[in-house]
């Protein structure tokens, strides 16, 4: 990303104010439109930039206006990058309140997180504006990462940074060097389905992972298939494996929002929650970009996005236009006793598996058709699932299909999750579909092989996992949890509490109520405090039938009775009347292992882990069973959650 206009502070003093102004009129027009009241804003915040050069003597800093962040989709007003720190800048004509504050400092932990020239230096994010209260800047003990926030007015700007840059120990920032060093956002779900939904097409986000090519392989080799069957008059379906947060469901994203747009492609997950939640997000983002009617922005997401259950049972006669389908977590596709039951609260017309359904229905359409099949490896939780094993199956029987797909993909320890126990004479192996590294998490890629680690057991391996440090935190009190999240979800960064929905004690803790299914989703997702329905306000959890496919920035995680340790392993545990029942079944209890999979997967930053101390006297909250859980994870490497909030309790206060 560039910025719409920079120069060295010499160069902005030489510079005529009006001449800087048009010069960012002139980018705002070529990428916006003109814009009166931004010209007549750059004015003052020119002129307030010179004052501050000039009595710093800052001609050799780098100054940039406008810098876009691609995946916050705004722009920084100015970027000041020193010899010895760098400053964000954001102007505001109306008071410096906590929204502002917060505003600033997303700004800076995206250019901390994502900016290859930000990552080692300081960098203090300060809000101007006419009536705030300036303050004595009070130096952190340790210089690194972003500051706490600050708000000042335009005339006391020049004092607070000479004041920061005496303060700041020395170091080499290189203005030029900066301005050239990439910059790599790693977009969550829903801000890269908007970003792709709204501009038809993905270089954006393939720039934003060049340093990841195993993702970019991936993307290109789909985009190769769907090429290849039209070209060919083919069927094919093309199944992409992965661990949790590798970007399955970013490819299929990419896929139906990129080149297959053009071919009619639908993205269908049996997930209600995503459906919702991506929907409601595309459509307010429509609104808001384009003033496209609410009701039509809805109608027009509900195409792209679909229920996989009601696309099949719509589409038993006739033809979908669609030539191309992302199936989403296919492995969860319900096989035909699921398939045949009940379902979305009415009677099913299905007959069959919906793997069966789903290759008959694409293979009425026209000249050729793709199936692209999201594998996520280790997140099967509920019963009914037909796994690899019945897609393969109905690929042999038919003989009209060719299937694509990584040898992780007849090679899985689980026979349900193989499509054949070797080579196939209708399967093809293609390396690229195997997604193998996270870019869910953001600053580590050891958050997803510790997970594994601990629910296979393996203290050691996890805890040489640990070694190279792990975002998860573990502690005893409620209350610490919770500031502990807040504590960690800085500037605009989105918190929430999970839980698995089998963890019915912890309604003792006061944390019985549920977000609830899709209805809610959309609100718990995209409100943000001081609104209660967003997940910030910390006050429901989501199970993993609500997130699953979904992420937050920083994740508190109640840990359930229904997931304990006994001697060296786990024990699942079902709670039924007033006890609980140990799980015998393997199948049940691979479920509970997947649910704690995906609630320990959700974050892209920290996940705090609340374990409660439980009760004496109440046989469903014995404490031993939480203590075990609570020391095998501190064994396991987790931290210790810190006693104190990693931003002072006073802007806590402010910003919650």
């Amino acid at each position: 990303m560039t910025p719409w206009f920079a120069c060295t502070g010499a160069e902005l003093l030489a510079m005529d104010t009006a001449d800087v102004v048009g010069r960012l009129a002139a980018a705002q027009s070529l990428r916006l439109g003109a814009e009166a009241g931004q010209t007549l804003a750059w004015t003052p915040q020119i002129n307030t930039l010179k004052r501050l050069v000039a009595n710093a003597d800052g001609g050799g800093w780098m100054i940039a206006l406008e810098y876009d962040l691609m995946r916050l989709e705004k722009r920084c007003d100015a970027v000041i990058v020193t010899p010895r720190a760098i400053v964000v800048l954001e102007f505001k004509t109306t008071r410096a309140d906590r929204a502002a504050l917060a505003q600033a400092e997303d700004y800076a932990l995206d250019l901390r997180d994502f900016h290859a020239g930000s990552r080692a230096h300081p960098i203090i994010p300060i809000v101007v504006a006419g009536d705030a209260a300036p303050l004595a800047f009070d130096p952190p003990l340790i210089w690194h990462g972003v500051l706490t926030p600050i708000a000042t007015t335009p005339a006391a700007l020049p004092a607070l940074v000479a004041a920061i840059l005496a303060a700041a120990p020395a170091a080499s920032l290189d203005g030029p060097g900066w301005m050239a060093a990439p910059y790599r956002p790693v977009p969550h779900i829903v801000e890269a389905a908007t970003l792709l939904y709204a501009r038809n097409g993905v270089a954006e986000i393939a720039a934003a992972r060049a340093d990841l090519p195993n993702l970019t392989r991936t993307t290109e080799a789909i985009a190769r298939h769907v090429a290849a069957a039209r070209e060919n008059g083919e069927r094919r379906i093309v199944f992409v494996t992965g661990i949790p947060g590798a970007g399955k469901t970013l490819c299929g994203l990419n896929t139906v929002f990129g080149p297959a747009r053009q071919d009619g492609a639908a993205f269908l997950t049996g997930n209600a929650p995503l459906v919702a939640v991506l929907r409601e997000a595309l459509a307010r983002d429509a609104v808001a970009r384009h003033g496209t009617a609410p009701a039509e922005a809805r109608r027009r997401t509900r195409m792209a996005l679909q229920n996989v259950h009601r696309f099949l049972e719509d589409n038993l006669a006739g033809t979908p236009p669609e030539h191309v389908i992302v199936f989403d977590e296919a492995q969860r596709a319900w096989d035909a006793a699921q398939a045949t039951r009940d379902t979305l609260r009415r009677a099913s017309r299905l007959h069959m598996s919906e793997p069966a359904h789903a290759l008959e229905i694409m293979g009425r359409v026209p000249g050729w058709a793709v199936i692209v099949a999201l594998i996520g490896n280790g997140q099967e939780i509920n019963t009914g699932e037909a796994g690899l094993r019945e897609w393969g199956h109905v690929i042999a029987a038919g003989g009209t299909w060719h299937a694509v797909a990584a040898e992780r993909a007849i090679t899985a320890a689980d026979p349900m999750q193989r499509l054949a126990d070797g080579p196939a004479p209708w399967l093809t192996v293609d390396g690229d579909l195997d997604l193998t590294i996270p870019v869910r998490s953001i600053g580590t890629d050891t958050g997803a092989a510790w997970v594994e680690a601990v629910l296979d057991g393996d203290r050691a391996r996890a805890a040489g996992v640990a070694r190279g440090g792990v975002p998860f935190f573990v502690t005893r009190d409620l209350a610490a949890m919770r500031a502990g999240v807040r504590g960690f979800a800085r500037g605009l960064r989105r918190a929430g509490l999970v839980a698995s929905s089998g963890a019915k004690r912890l309604r003792a803790e006061g944390l019985g109520v549920e977000v609830g299914g899709a209805d809610n989703a959309p609100d718990w997702f995209l409100r943000r405090w001081p609104d209660v329905r967003g997940s910030d306000a910390l006050e429901v959890c989501a199970t993993e039938y609500t997130c699953q496919g979904l992420e937050l920035d920083v994740v508190g995680l109640a840990w359930g009775g229904d997931f304990c340790r006994a001697g060296t392993g786990w024990v699942a545990r079902d709670f039924v009347g007033s006890r609980w029942n140990r799980v015998a079944k393997p199948q049940n209890l691979a479920f509970i292992r997947n649910t704690y999979r995906v609630l320990l997967t959700r974050a892209r930053y920290e996940t705090v882990i609340f374990v409660p101390s439980g009760e004496a006297d109440d046989p469903t909250r014995v404490p031993a069973d939480f203590d075990a859980v609570a020391d095998y994870l501190f064994a396991c490497g987790a931290g210790a959650l810190p006693s104190a909030p990693v931003i002072p309790a006073s802007v806590v206060a402010m910003l919650f």
